[in-house]
């Protein structure tokens, strides 16, 4: 059973129990990520999930991890673009210790200079590594040119520069602005039991009562058409882009369908013609990103620079007919089942439940349950996804290139 509430110090809870589960995990979900920092700012989130780990006055960063490790607890964290999670994933005899922890470096986390300045070292190794990874870097600059001059358009972990540049005065005002309970919704699922962990959390955050979600500025202005690197490697990594409806949207629906029928399995059509009857590519694959107000559809692919030009025709060939036709029958009916089967499947744990009932109350202020989710897809008919494909078919495309290419392009 899934519950939300409104804790007295401004923070959302939701839980769902688990009857059999002998675990509970429990995540804190900030709604602040990359695109709500200012260009000197950039970083800032990703800096702070670093830096809470490191400890409070009270708790150092190795005392912390023994105790999770004595208890065989799993914890750690992430940032996005429009949010930050911490979770520890722990035996339900364990929560009071997990409970500790999570508030300790939630509302007081010791943010020292010494701590900062190792782990700004970390962060910029960090991010040359991601850089080295040509496909990796070839999302990132597709997705910059999908929104040129806009915080959406920045990478998670912001630049050398600007995580040189940050600071404690500056990280401490971030988190003091940022990490307060009106912009935090507390997950848990498992072996948990809604009002004792209401009242623990409700308890462990009144002294962080206040804020708010971060307003944001939509994107504007046309998309960069191309963006090229010129790299000595032996592939060429091809990221042909698109904006598409964002989370609250209708269309994600059928855009779900869509992304599957074009390259989100190994039976899409880039799958099929490009790996399997062509033999041009190793691996070819879509993905859809949903943010508050625009979202995008991403096909991404590695091949030999002497098929370069025949792999792109393809995907834009694919793109255009599906604008034109939709999908048939059988491809809807095989997308569906696909979608049901990844949704049932990605919830065996308490870890996947709590991710799921975190994002969706804090993203969209609701939590759907399983299976009004998948009646949601279920719902997806052949005209509604003709008609998103439509859309989505006048959409500019931005391509994305890295490899032994001149700035000129393929």
């Amino acid at each position: 059973m899934i519950r939300t509430e409104a804790l007295g110090c401004g923070a959302r809870l939701v839980t769902e129990s688990m009857a059999d589960a002998r675990s509970v995990t429990v995540g804190v979900w900030v709604g602040t990520g990359s695109r709500d920092e200012d260009d000197p700012q950039a970083g800032a989130s990703h800096f702070l999930e670093h830096l809470l780990f490191k400890g409070t006055p009270q708790w150092g960063a190795a005392e912390i991890a023994e105790s999770v490790d004595e208890i065989g607890g799993d914890m750690n964290a992430f940032t996005t673009k429009e949010y930050t999670a911490f979770y520890i994933r722990l035996l339900a005899e364990d929560l009071p210790l997990g409970l500790d922890v999570l508030g300790a470096i939630m509302t007081d986390p010791a943010l020292r200079v010494d701590d900062i300045e190792a782990e700004r070292q970390v962060i910029q190794d960090e991010i040359l590594m991601h850089a080295d990874e040509p496909s990796d870097f070839a999302a990132e600059q597709c997705t910059a040119a999908m929104f040129p001059g806009h915080a959406l358009g920045r990478e998670v972990m912001g630049t050398p520069q600007s995580v040189a540049s940050l600071h404690q005065p500056e990280i401490r005002g971030f988190f003091d602005s940022h990490y307060r309970a009106g912009n935090l919704v507390v997950a848990a699922a498992g072996d948990v039991d809604h009002e004792r962990l209401a009242a623990e959390v409700d308890a462990r955050f009144a002294d962080r009562s206040g804020g708010t979600a971060p307003s944001r500025v939509p994107p504007e202005g046309p998309v960069e058409a191309m963006t090229v690197q010129e790299r000595p490697t032996e592939q060429v990594h091809l990221v042909v882009g698109m904006r598409c409806p964002g989370r609250h949207s209708p269309d994600r629906w059928p855009l779900a369908v869509l992304n599957h029928v074009l390259g989100g399995g190994i039976s899409s059509r880039l799958f099929q013609e490009v790996r399997e009857r062509r033999g041009l590519a190793y691996s070819i694959w879509s993905e859809r990103v949903h943010y508050d107000e625009v979202g995008t559809l991403t096909v991404s692919v590695g091949t030999a620079p002497e098929n370069v030009r025949e792999v792109l025709a393809l995907v834009h060939g694919e793109l255009d007919r599906m604008g034109e036709t939709g999908v048939r029958d059988r491809e809807l009916a095989v997308a569906k089942g696909h979608l049901r089967a990844e949704t049932l499947l990605s919830l065996e744990d308490s870890g996947a439940r709590m991710s799921r009932i975190g994002s969706s109350l804090l993203l969209h202020g609701q939590v759907l349950e399983v299976d009004e989710v998948l009646a949601k897809v279920d719902g997806d008919t052949v005209e509604d996804v003709a008609a998103v494909a439509a859309t989505l078919a006048t959409q500019t495309r931005t391509l994305s290139v890295v490899g032994p290419f001149d700035p000129d392009g393929p």
